[in-house]
């Protein structure tokens, strides 16, 4: 069997240390989780491990590991994050279901988010998604509509903008992971410069260029079979 608390302690540990060679704190950072096509035993000893926050891609499979975790036993209940392509048929239940969603990217996706989450929730956190390498197969506004997007999803009563998520194409060079990821963090400090808005969040980093992301201002890096080993 894997050992989730043994690979959730090297990776706080290797958080720790990008994030000192940052000059930053690694408290700033959080570890998300990517549960999806995870098995419950992986699900439950992560969650006892002591992993606060937990992204998921795909809606059914997501509700079945939320109610995973509601009948655990463990104190400490997680965050849960969506962070798959969002489908109309979707927004309510991830409304009703999720603290946070990295994957907003467009407005009619964020107005009904917005109109189906119960103000007893409080406002769901989200991310715009931006689609900063302009590749046609991922999803994700184009960095020249993110700008008006924000203004327009910071308006909506029920959601918190918090900031971009990006998926970028693979780079195996450090310094071209960190020049995309830096395209990132110079895109939303102008959007908050340009228009007055406090975004504060940066979805962005995984495994194979979590060091790059952190060093250009990442706040939440996706880590997946890092921290869960091979999927099922």
């Amino acid at each position: 069997m894997h050992r989730i608390n043994d690979s959730l302690s090297q990776l706080k540990k290797q958080i720790q240390a990008s994030a000192a060679r940052a000059g930053r704190n690694a408290k700033d950072i959080t570890l998300l989780g990517v549960s999806k096509k995870q098995s419950d035993d992986k699900i439950i000893a992560a969650i006892e491990a002591g992993l606060e926050d937990f992204g998921e891609n795909y809606l059914q499979e997501s509700l079945s590991h939320i109610e995973l975790a509601q009948s655990s036993t463990v104190v400490n209940k997680p965050k849960w994050h969506f962070i798959g392509p969002i489908q109309s048929n979707k927004t309510r239940a991830i409304a009703e279901n999720f603290a946070w969603v990295h994957s907003v990217d467009r407005l009619k996706i964020a107005q009904r988010l917005s109109e189906q989450r119960s103000e007893a929730l409080g406002k769901l956190q989200v991310c715009l998604q931006v689609n900063i390498d302009g590749e046609a197969s991922k999803a994700g506004a184009s960095k020249n509509e993110v700008a008006e997007l924000c203004l327009s999803i910071n308006q909506l009563p029920h959601l918190q903008l918090r900031g971009l998520m990006i998926i970028p194409r693979a780079r195996n060079n450090y310094d071209e992971q960190r020049q995309v990821f830096a395209q990132a963090r110079e895109l939303m400090q102008k959007i908050n410069r340009d228009h007055k808005l406090t975004m504060d969040t940066l979805s962005m980093g995984m495994s194979a260029d979590m060091d790059a992301a952190i060093a250009e201002g990442a706040t939440i890096v996706r880590i997946g079979s890092a921290l869960f080993g091979a999927r099922s």
